[in-house]
């Protein structure tokens, strides 16, 4: 009986080491989540997106964000490396490029290529003819970790998010793991870089950002939006940015993890909420070791995902001007959305088809 006790012992002093000391690679910081308020208000629960349907992309997993490109079809990066091209108007996609890495944000420039920002090889070209070419992969000599989303300014400037300087896609198997331990931490890793593709220069727009995603330029060309997922909330810097940043908030305790920002029609922007909050990290947030704990649990007990589908747009002033939601979550992980005028396409972190609902299944 007594060795059986001090075997007993043993293990659960092994056990309390090992949820004490085991090095874990997140170093959480404190900080107060805002109260959770959920679906409610302009987010009340709907069934707007019941109607989606989609288009099959065979192999490929991970449409993450989309763009029209100068010769009117959409184009889509996946997890794989490659680049669709989706005829707008109907018929099977086509690989046009094969960048590789992990392409995430897609933009389409005025001279007809398209601009990538890649989480594993930096900001991408594609000309025309589907050759690519890297932009910008460091600064200052320190490679970039995880480039998430590029928008382009009037003036052919790219402003590019990078999540996370710490946490990267190569490293951590994934945008996912990674975006999940940088959120985790709540440590500021994330900006938002000025880059100049006519002479390369590169200046800091934003820093100190927890998961720095989807970024958009308002039509008039006056405001650089920001999400800040980790934080709940979109931020806007005036333009043309002069020095550091200091931004506003143009709305703030989302009920979802924010991911990109798509410029719509009539000065819109889309947010896809890719998953709703959880109510163990916001109970944490303040209690740095508890989070660094969870971090020591096996995968199988770790605070997960939440299957939902959950799209908004709002104007420049942060006012909610639609909330598209399926209960069913038949098409989850909604990055964002690309609006045309007869028709939504959304983004999404995983799947191998590509959602869209028909706007006058909104009516």
């Amino acid at each position: 009986m007594k060795r059986w006790l001090a075997s007993a012992g043993a293990v659960l002093a092994a056990l309390l080491l090992y949820f004490i000391a085991w090095p874990v690679p997140v170093d959480p910081v404190a900080w107060q989540a805002p109260d959770d308020r959920g679906l409610t208000g302009a987010f009340s629960s709907n069934e707007l997106l019941a109607t989606a349907r989609s288009i099959d992309l065979g192999t490929a997993d991970g449409p993450e964000n989309l763009a029209r490109g100068a010769d009117g079809h959409l184009y889509a990066g996946v997890h794989d490396g490659r680049i669709l091209r989706l005829p707008v108007r109907g018929g099977r996609p086509a690989v046009f490029a094969e960048v590789g890495g992990r392409p995430l944000g897609i933009e389409a420039a005025a001279d007809g290529s398209l601009i990538v920002a890649n989480a594993v090889l930096g900001v991408q070209r594609i000309a025309r003819d589907g050759s690519v070419e890297v932009l910008l992969d460091s600064v200052d000599g320190e490679a970039l970790v995880a480039a998430n989303d590029v928008a382009i300014g009037s003036d052919g400037m790219l402003y590019v998010s990078e999540s996370s300087r710490k946490f990267g896609t190569a490293r951590y198997r994934g945008t996912l793991e990674a975006s999940l331990l940088d959120i985790l931490e709540h440590g500021g890793h994330g900006r938002v870089l000025a880059f100049d593709p006519s002479n390369g220069d590169v200046s800091l727009v934003l820093d100190g950002l927890n998961y720095a995603n989807g970024v958009a330029v308002s039509d008039d060309g006056t405001a650089l939006l920001i999400v800040e997922t980790g934080s709940y909330r979109v931020l806007r810097c005036p333009l043309p940015v002069v020095g550091r940043c200091r931004p506003d908030v143009v709305i703030d305790n989302l009920p979802g993890f924010p991911d990109n920002i798509d410029n719509g029609l009539n000065g819109r922007f889309w947010i896809g909420l890719v998953n709703p909050r959880n109510a163990i990290v916001d109970r944490t947030s303040d209690r740095p070791f508890v989070r660094k704990v969870l971090q020591r649990l096996p995968a199988f007990l770790r605070p997960k995902p939440v299957r939902s589908s959950h799209v908004i747009a709002i104007d420049i002033k942060g006012e909610v001007l639609m909330d598209l939601q399926d209960p069913d979550a038949r098409y989850p992980m909604l990055t964002g959305a690309l609006e045309l005028p007869q028709r939504i396409y959304f983004g999404a972190l995983t799947g191998a088809r590509l959602p869209y609902v028909d706007k006058s299944d909104l009516l």
